[in-house]
């Protein structure tokens, strides 16, 4: 791919273009030989947004040995890529070890840089609520890839607990690889305050929240790095608190209480995670601050014009 790449880029318009900074996201972990070439022939400094710790976190899930061959080959791309990093952001101070190695080369730098996001479209969504099954109630929403990485079947736990409420539902829009069994099991236990619809526009999704009264986070407890999915972003933004069931001691755990933007559950139990909604359902009908305080958490970290001021500053230094 990488070589396709600056096959086609030295055709392009902008061949001959020298550039002040190379900014590059992973993943994917194969863009290290084209960021190279680019770097070579501008002299210029380079950023590398992370975001994902691949091939680690697949370890994490038992999708991959670490002592297997598909692991070394993959660890070694990804190595590459780093090494063609002058400055690397991650998404939380708890992923910043992963990289201390990487850190003993002169001239190189290593900084938190928070997700992003800009400002929301007005798109009426095709989602009407009050037309589906949970008219009337409370909704936790959940907006997103449902696979294995985020460890989901817990939020059915949690439908199934408070089956009897009549004031509480769950909304799941999204696709991924455990929709579709997650969508039968729902069924199969016939939860009638869990309802499913496919993957939306993502203009839509604004419209979609302003339905809603909390938003889900959901990662497999297995993970071991630390995330902070872009769907937290997109509640903060609309102004709804979280319910978050997490791998433990990941950074968005602290981020969550230290704000007061919502609960937060580490252990994966399905006794904690039913208080917790408890608690944010209450919190909800009292606290008349909690939403302005989301909308301010989200103007302080996870602007765009804060991060372009942080990418920058890092390539001129």
């Amino acid at each position: 791919m990488p070589f396709a790449m600056l096959r086609n880029f030295r055709k392009s318009p902008v061949a001959k273009e020298r550039w002040y900074g190379v900014v590059w996201y992973a993943p994917s972990i194969f863009h290290g030989p084209f960021i190279s070439a680019l770097k070579k022939s501008s002299r210029c400094k380079s950023y590398l947004i992370i975001r994902d710790i691949f091939p680690n976190w697949a370890v994490d899930m038992g999708l991959m040995k670490q002592r297997g061959v598909p692991y070394r080959i993959f660890d070694a791309v990804a190595r590459y890529q780093y090494s063609v990093a002058d400055v690397i952001g991650v998404q939380t101070p708890g992923n910043q070890r992963y990289f201390d190695p990487w850190l003993e080369q002169p001239g190189r730098h290593l900084e938190v840089l928070q997700n992003w996001l800009d400002k929301p479209a007005q798109v009426r969504c095709s989602i009407r609520v009050d037309e589906t099954a949970l008219a009337g109630r409370k909704v936790f929403v959940y907006a997103g890839n449902m696979g294995v990485a985020q460890g989901m079947d817990i939020l059915l736990d949690l439908a199934e607990k408070l089956r009897n409420r009549r004031d509480v539902g769950f909304l799941f829009v999204g696709r991924g690889s455990d929709a579709a069994r997650l969508k039968r099991s729902a069924e199969l236990r016939q939860l009638d305050n869990a309802v499913f619809f496919d993957e939306i526009d993502p203009d839509e999704i604004p419209d979609l929240y302003a339905q809603c009264d909390a938003g889900i986070v959901a990662l497999d407890p297995r993970h071991k790095s630390h995330n902070i999915p872009g769907k937290f972003l997109t509640y903060m933004q609309s102004g709804l608190p979280v319910l978050a069931s997490i791998n433990a001691g990941n950074d968005l755990a602290r981020m969550i209480r230290d704000d007061r933007v919502g609960q937060v559950c580490e252990t994966n139990q399905i006794d904690e995670i039913l208080k917790l909604t408890e608690k944010l359902l209450e919190q909800v009908q009292a606290d008349a601050d909690l939403s302005e305080r989301c909308l301010r958490l989200f103007e302080r970290e996870f602007t765009v014009e804060k991060t372009v001021k942080q990418i920058v500053a890092a390539l001129s230094a």
